[in-house]
């Protein structure tokens, strides 16, 4: 207890200490630098869950125009089987840490992301995602807390970034709040940002003024599942990566998370993974049609672990599938990583889940 308010006195007074328990391994250097990077996280989201999508959809997938493949490591620092929490940590930081952590390292000190490194250098940066915004992954990009549950703490480290581009749901836990009655949209409004929330324009990706940062809210809770006709993901993710290309002449980081191909495992529901799939891979589609006509833009594809142990089962046809399930949880599968662009090549192979990060870095030239 004396470490821990230990600890929060040094926060409050001085601001994060960061902790320097990063990977130790550096990528080799890529055969041709990005200017921007753009990371795609299906959630849950193992080979299985691929396959299905693929077959679903007549045996077509946006992951064919892929020319790298590659495998990663996915355990945290306690457990062979990862939660989403230390798994987007280990992205956005290159730290492995332990399961429900947010952007701190096992012994829950703060460590620098690569969303904050990107701001720091003066890149323009964003996140979009099916989830609410202060959900384990893109949490872990923003915010540093010792538990993933402190969704009101989370939603107050987006006043401490300058995130060009915010697409999500959440939008209690910013004007809702029990723990301090703050709202922190207005704060939001008063730094300047364009917000725009499902009860203004649906889901339509109205272009935002190239001139402020932007936040989208999809929903005040959890957004709708993908098969109740929530279509937010693909629009927003396009209009992101232009927005982020006017913010700023350097470049831009881009995280976009296929949230709920993850709650198709938990609930065990085949369907409502393979149409969040579906889903996923469209915006892939988008996203890759950008940085094909761009071509200074990194593309990776991958995920936090795979949930549900899923399995394609025989009667399994073209357009049907017959899923099984061996669990309701994560399990501790090598996740496949996708990657399209320059400095698409140092993603093949097998490597730690951290090895992401200082890839990232080394493609970025940082």
């Amino acid at each position: 207890m004396k470490k821990l308010l230990i600890i929060g006195l040094t926060l409050l007074l001085c601001g994060p200490v960061w902790s320097q328990k990063k990977s130790k391994v550096a990528a080799a250097a890529p055969q041709r630098q990005a200017k921007n990077v753009i990371l795609l996280i299906g959630d849950g989201m193992g080979l299985t869950q691929i396959s299905a999508g693929m077959y679903f959809n007549n045996n077509q997938s946006q992951f064919e125009r892929f020319p790298v493949a590659g495998l990663h490591k996915a355990y945290s620092s306690n457990d062979l089987i990862t939660d989403s929490g230390a798994g987007a940590t280990a992205f956005a930081s290159g730290t492995k840490t332990y399961n429900g952590a947010i952007g701190v390292d096992p012994d829950s000190m703060p460590v620098k992301t690569i969303l904050e490194e990107a701001e720091e250098k003066g890149l323009a940066t964003g996140m979009v995602v099916t989830s609410t915004l202060t959900h384990a992954t893109p949490a872990s990009f923003i915010a540093h807390v010792r538990n993933r549950k402190f969704d009101e703490e989370i939603a107050t480290f987006f006043l401490k970034t300058e995130v060009d581009f915010l697409a999500g749901g959440g939008k209690k836990f910013f004007d809702q709040r029990a723990a301090d009655g703050r709202n922190l949209v207005k704060e939001l409004q008063a730094k300047g940002y364009q917000i725009n929330d499902f009860s203004q324009n649906a889901e339509s990706a109205t272009p935002p003024d190239p001139s402020k940062n932007f936040i989208y809210f999809s929903a005040d809770g959890d957004p709708a599942k993908a098969s109740e006709g929530r279509t937010y993901l693909a629009p927003y993710s396009v209009a992101a990566a232009k927005h982020l290309k006017q913010r700023s002449e350097k470049g831009f980081f881009l995280m976009i998370e296929g949230s709920q191909i993850d709650w198709g495992g938990h609930a065990n529901n085949s369907d409502y993974i393979v149409s969040e799939v579906v889903d996923f891979d469209q915006t892939i589609g988008k996203i890759l049609d950008f940085a094909a006509a761009d071509g200074e833009t990194l593309v990776i594809v991958t995920a936090d672990h795979e949930t549900g142990g899923y399995a394609i089962n025989p009667g399994s046809e073209l357009g049907k599938i017959r899923g099984a399930f061996t669990t309701n949880q994560h399990t501790a599968q090598l996740v496949p990583v996708f990657a399209f662009g320059p400095g698409a090549e140092l993603f093949s192979g097998i490597y730690e889940n951290t090895a992401i990060y200082e890839k990232m870095k080394a493609v970025l030239g940082w």
